[in-house]
Order: C-alpha cells, then structure tokens, then sequence
C-alpha cells in the first residue's frame, strides 16, 4: 500500500525507489526489448541501438541483482543453438508491462512539449 503522507525526497519514499528503477539511461531500453521475450545477448546488442557492449553487460547485471532480468542457461530459440538467453522475470514483467509502458505512451503522447516546451506556453 503506498503512504499518502510520503514525502517525495525522503529517502524511503516509493517515488524514490521506482525512479531508481529507470534512473539509468538504459535500463528502461533494455527492459522494453525485453519486453518481445527472451533474447539472446547479441540479438539486444543488435536491436538497441547506441548500447555498447560494455554497458549492455554492466546492465544486464544491475537489472538481474534486482530480480528484473533472469538468465536462462541452456535455453533454445527457433532456429538456434541451445545458449543464454535474459527474459523478463515476473517483477519484470510487471514493470516493463505496466508503469514502464505507460511512462512510454504518456512520453510519446507528449513528445512535441517535451522537446520543446515553448510550445506549451
């Protein structure tokens, strides 16, 4: 249940600890490509563009030390050899499919303002 009486810079604050989830430039990406199912490492170096290698990886590791992210060993996917894959684990799906995919719609439903916010005024 979440505490009306919440201060928003309080430390312990629910606003707090969901804005840690997605205060790395790319874990919310990453999260999102997830959300097409299990992927091999190579195939979201391949769909997230601008990602390096190095940051993928670091990613991946904060997003599994938080229960987001699963890696699953000897996995097969169509066509492929049996290998790692990451998928979304049951917290991470109701992130990625949940608050995460709203903040994305309401930043596309505003991208104009946000870009430029003369255009509110």
């Amino acid at each position: 249940m979440i505490e009306e009486t919440c201060q928003t810079f309080v430390s312990d604050c629910h606003v707090r600890a969901a804005a840690d989830l997605i205060s790395h430039t790319w874990d919310p990406v990453v999260l999102s490509a997830l959300r097409l199912g299990p992927t091999r490492r190579n195939e979201l170096l391949r769909r997230i563009a601008g990602v390096s290698d190095k940051v993928l990886t670091q990613v991946l590791q904060r997003l599994q030390s938080r229960g987001l992210v699963t890696k699953v060993h000897g996995a097969r996917q169509a066509s492929a050899h049996p290998g790692v894959v990451y998928r979304l684990s049951p917290l991470g799906e109701s992130f990625a499919n949940g608050p995460l995919a709203l903040l994305a719609r309401w930043a596309a439903d505003n991208q104009a303002e946000l870009a430029d916010p003369s255009a509110t005024m």
